[in-house]
């Protein structure tokens, strides 16, 4: 990888924990600040969705809380890993009923390789290397 000269790998993983906090951070809060429009991004087929909004905003609260310390980093990055891999079908759903939404398709499209490109800067971000055992 080719340094950036004024930005080390420390900063810019840093820099990448700082846009992963945030995304968490707003979102969670989103979750109970719009409750009644997260809830419309359910599919119906998932049960009590009021509870899995409530009950994903609080992961996501949760997972911003544990990236501001580097004790937690490695566990939140997982949790959130599998947090934005648990809510793929919310997105699927928006594809497949875009009438329901008032989003341009073209976002919803672009909603699926960004969530890909956030799993890879979680996973960046937060799950350092472990250094090689010495012999």
């Amino acid at each position: 990888m080719q340094r950036l000269p004024f930005m080390t790998r420390t900063r810019a993983r840093t820099f990448g924990v700082g846009i992963v906090f945030f995304w968490f951070f707003v979102g969670g809060i989103a979750h109970f600040a719009a409750t009644s429009l997260e809830i419309r991004l359910v599919p119906p087929y998932i049960p009590w969705p009021r509870a899995a909004v409530l009950v994903s905003g609080v992961f996501e609260l949760l997972g911003a809380a544990g990236l501001l310390y580097r004790q937690t980093r490695r566990a939140a990055g997982i949790g959130l890993l599998a947090l934005t891999i648990a809510v793929t079908p919310a997105h699927i759903y928006m594809l497949q009923r875009p009438e329901l939404f008032d989003v341009p398709y073209w976002a919803l499209l672009a909603r699926l390789p960004l969530q890909l490109a956030l799993l890879a800067l979680i996973a960046w971000s937060t799950i350092a290397p472990r250094a090689a055992p010495s012999c």
